[in-house]
Parts: structure tokens; sequence; C-alpha cells
């Protein structure tokens, strides 16, 4: 869709092409015409490079472990045996039993010497059934029947080892597609609490004009993924139109990333704002959270406020602590501090929809408008579940640093850059 152009609502071609896009009569209200955003869905695209780094798996077996064949032997029905297997599954990426994750195998050229091939089927297109591989020139104009699965880029050296780097015959095994309803989960203010006149929030929060300037809420965390990656795709595209190079993409931060964010540059603070006290000099609050025996409104705000309501913290980041808490890419283990890197602390897990919820956390910091002062604090860690929207849960998007990084991004962000592109 092009939104630079001006949509004529009254034409009544547009307006019958349209009509799909809004509630029916019998489900509208008092035949108001509003937008059906059950229907508003986004086809979004992101790359498993964790997947696609991992290495193939040479086995050294002499025998294949299902026992179909001898890797060693090429002669006979052995040898036909070899590329008369079952197809394997494309799409099982995860599947390793068996040891035949990443097998390769090899066959031998006109000069009988040893040739590293992918373990996917090739068919000649010129005969029928499979072709056994004697020539390696018989690979050319073959076609994989199979394609993702593992190829072996390496060739044995003069010692005979082989250090392979592992290719893929088809990089799309790592390309995900995903689909998402876009509309945040309006009802999660009546939902969250059961005791609770919020209907009102209900109606208006994620309509009204009124709350523009509020955090967003009621997201889910594959949602707000989901925008970081629609969020770089509208950047990137505004950058190659203007001729510039591409950078790195949004995305949620890391736990890690956070505190730091959060910390605005003062070490062993407790708060964003330093510490130890959650009140000024003055005796306000300096956060929206829930003071003191739920004195909701003693910080100047009831439920969210404006995001520019309190002062920043040293980074000019607002609302690090309080007013709404935010989605963290790291999903939630109590042991993780034990075994993540000091280098760039971080735990990803892609929970499945039929994973245990266990799997299914992820981490939350900052603390909300409905949260005690402890759950504001810099430290302070939980979670919530990857597929649910609450109405305290926000996010904001990071993106990585191009170059050193530091303490002097203001610098580098200007001549330092087109001078490495002239330099270029």
């Amino acid at each position: 869709m092009n939104w630079a152009e001006p949509i004529d609502y009254d034409d009544p071609e547009i307006a019958f092409l349209l009509s799909d896009m809004y509630y029916s009569a019998e489900e509208s209200f008092y035949k108001r015409k509003e937008i059906d955003t059950r229907l508003l869905f986004f086809d979004y695209f992101w790359i498993d490079y964790k997947e696609a780094a991992r290495r193939g798996k040479v086995i050294t077996k002499a025998i294949d472990s299902r026992k179909t064949f001898a890797y060693d032997s090429l002669y006979g029905d052995a040898a036909n045996a070899i590329y008369r297997r079952d197809r394997r599954e494309p799409l099982g990426k995860d599947y390793k039993s068996n040891d035949q994750h990443r097998s390769t195998l090899y066959t031998v050229d006109q000069n009988t010497n040893k040739v590293w091939v992918d373990t996917t089927l090739y068919v000649d297109q010129w005969a029928e059934g499979v072709t056994k591989i004697n020539d390696t020139n018989s690979l050319k104009g073959s076609i994989l029947s199979n394609p993702g699965q593992d190829l072996d880029l390496g060739f044995t050296n003069s010692k005979g080892s082989h250090n392979a780097i592992r290719g893929h015959t088809d990089r799309s095994r790592f390309i995900i597609k995903e689909r998402i309803n876009i509309y945040p989960d309006t009802l999660c203010w009546v939902r969250d609490f059961t005791y609770a006149n919020h209907t009102p929030m209900a109606q208006n929060y994620f309509w009204n004009t009124a709350y523009d300037n509020y955090p967003v809420v009621g997201v889910t965390w594959p949602q707000a993924k989901a925008f970081s990656v629609w969020r770089t795709q509208i950047f990137h595209s505004w950058l190659q139109s203007n001729g510039d190079l591409f950078v790195n993409d949004f995305r949620l931060p890391t736990e890690s990333e956070w505190e730091r964010a959060a910390r605005g540059d003062l070490d062993m603070a407790q708060y964003p704002w330093g510490g130890p006290y959650i009140r000024n000099n003055s005796g306000c609050f300096l956060a929206n959270f829930k003071p003191m025996r739920g004195r909701y409104f003693e910080d100047g705000g009831f439920y969210t406020v404006k995001v520019y309501s309190y002062n920043p913290n040293g980074f000019g980041l607002y609302c690090m602590a309080g007013n709404v808490a935010e989605w963290c890419s790291t999903a939630f283990d109590p042991d993780a501090y034990e075994f993540e890197t000091d280098m760039s602390a971080d735990y990803e897990y892609d929970a499945k929809d039929g994973d245990p919820a266990a799997k299914k956390r992820k981490v939350i910091r900052g603390g909300s408008w409905k949260d005690i002062g402890f759950y504001l604090m810099n430290s302070t860690r939980t979670y919530e579940y990857q597929d649910t929207a609450k109405s305290y849960i926000g996010f904001r998007n990071t993106m990585t640093h191009l170059g050193r990084g530091g303490k002097n991004i203001e610098q580098e962000n200007g001549e330092e850059i087109q001078s490495d592109i002239s330099i270029k």
C-alpha cells in the first residue's frame, strides 16, 4: 500500500473494495463504521543466524547408524543404496536422532580421488531414477531434490585432514516467516484486574488522541518483535532510497543492555536517577509506580502517564523505571547469570506454541504504574509469558551501534561515518 497516496473514501468503487475492512452490520455498535482489527495481520521475516551458523557434522563411523549402507564401500548394492535412501524432512531442522543430523558423504571421481559431496539426493534430469556419482562432472545440470541440507564446502588437504566450512544448498530454510495480528489487546485493562473499573481505559486508551504520547501496552512479546522488524524495514527502505548504507536492525534490548541503559552511566546506582531514594529533595516521587499502600495519585499519575512526565536519566532516556515495564529479548532463566557470557550476556530461546509454559518466559524490566518500588530498581528482574498481553507491559527498541561505540558516540555519528564512507 502506498501510504503517501490519498484515498477517496467517497468513491463508490473504493468504498466497495474497503467494505470488508469494517465490522459487519451485525457486529457494529450503533451503526458505527469501525475497522475490524481482527483482520489486521503482518507477515514478516527474520533470519535465524544461530541455526545457520551451526557447522555440519561429519560422521566418521564406517557404517551408517541406520545400517543402510557403508560409507567406505562404493561397490555393488551398497553404493547404489547411498543415493536411494529415504528423503530427509526439509522442515525438520532440529532433527538429530540416529546420528544423521548434518552428515556428509563422499564419492570418487574418475581418478578414484575422494570427493566430498552433499548428502542431499542428486537426480539426473536426463535419466530416470537416481544416478550414482562416479564423475564429479556429472553434477553439472543435476537437480537437488532435497534442498536445505548442509553442503560441505571444504576439501581434503595433503595430510588427509578435512576441515570443512559448512554451507547450505538453500538458505531459505533459515529465513523464518511468521504472521501476527498487529493490533494490541484492547481488553487487557479489563482482563488484568478483576475487581476494578478499567472499562474507560479499554474504551479509549488505544483510540483517543489524548493518549498519543502515552506508552503502548497490551502487546505480546512476539508483537514487539514483529514491530522491530517492521520498523527496520521502513528505515532501511528510506536509507536505500537516499543511496545510503544499511545499518543494524531495530530490536528488543537484551537484559544486560536494558540494565546498562537504565543505569545511565551511574555505576552501582539503585535507580535510574541515582539512589538510593525514590523521592527528590522536595519529597516528590521520581517515577510512576504504586507508592506506599496503593496511593497511586501520590506520584502524579494513576495509570500510565505521558512518557516525558519525569526527568530522563544520564543517557537521556525517559521512564526507565515505572510507567510500564518493558519486554527484553532475553528468555528468563533463574540461573542465567551462571552460564551467560560476560562479553555480551544474553540467553535466547524461540519458544514454540507446544512448549511448556516455563520455556515461554521472557524477562521484563523496569516496573510499572501498578508495581511497588522494589521493581523499579535497576537490578530487579522478573518475567512474563511471551504470549500474554498486559496493561502494564510495553517495550522500546534498541540498535547496535556501528563502529567501536563508547562514550563519544555523538562524535562518531557524523563526520567519522562520512569519512569512513569516503575512504572506502
